[in-house]
């Protein structure tokens, strides 16, 4: 009877691809919790920016300005309130927080904080124009750090998307209505509105949007079907 080799088994073939695969979906996960966080502290900075050069805030920030010159405390700390007491109106709308929201409440009101105690007050333009100038450009950076991260949508952008989903309205125009209560009620309670955020409302879009395609996370492996992308191109959801 003539030798016949013994078919090789394809074991260890498999072993080393689930391994590689685990270690790739590892490695992916780690990058992601990375950006949030980044994304998050870097939030913070922008914002901290954009109250020191004192020439208008984003929407949200109007708000927390305004609110934290009446209750005395911090604009971060009211920004960790404001947040909180958003994701608590997530109840009747049934919304479910991830990591990226709950880590939003807290993460950025307290990069805030440590961002107005280090930097120093700015009195001319020479340094309150380019301070706003890098607030903007940071905030577009950090908001396509934290959504392509894609660990959950922020307190105040899960309240948009809910009232989209709960009355039928366009999402452009629950975001409209929003923002401009906020920036209302804000300017009222003595928030600053100025050029910053005019120039902010402009360009935050066209900003995101490229950091989003820059800091894309990439799938595990090339035939995974892991990451869904297409949340996160379609539309600007700030944290």
């Amino acid at each position: 009877m003539p030798f016949l080799p013994k078919p090789q088994s394809d074991t260890g073939q498999s072993t080393i691809t689930s391994r590689g695969y685990l270690l790739s979906i590892r490695g992916r996960f780690g990058r992601r919790l990375f950006q949030l966080y980044a994304g998050l502290t870097l939030y913070g900075v922008s914002s901290g920016l954009l109250v020191e050069a004192g020439l208008g805030l984003e929407p949200w920030g109007v708000l927390h300005q305004g609110l934290a010159e009446h209750v005395g405390l911090s604009i971060g700390t009211v920004s960790i309130i404001v947040g909180a007491a958003v994701l608590l109106l997530w109840i009747p709308l049934r919304q479910r927080p991830g990591l990226g929201t709950v880590s939003n409440v807290f993460v950025i009101g307290l990069a805030m904080n440590a961002t107005l105690a280090v930097v120093p007050g700015a009195h001319t333009f020479a340094v309150r124009i380019p301070l706003m100038a890098a607030g903007i450009v940071l905030n577009g950076a950090a908001t396509g750090l934290y959504i392509a991260a894609d660990f959950g949508p922020g307190p105040r952008d899960g309240l948009m998307t809910g009232l989209h989903r709960r009355t039928g309205r366009s999402i452009r125009l629950i975001r409209t209505a929003i923002e401009v209560a906020v920036v209302v009620t804000g300017f009222a309670l003595g928030g600053t509105i100025g050029a910053g955020t005019l120039l902010y409302a402009l360009s935050i879009g066209p900003l995101a949007q490229l950091f989003l395609k820059v800091f894309a996370v990439p799938p595990a492996s090339s035939g995974s079907t892991v990451v869904a992308r297409g949340s996160s191109e379609q539309a600007i959801l700030r944290p």
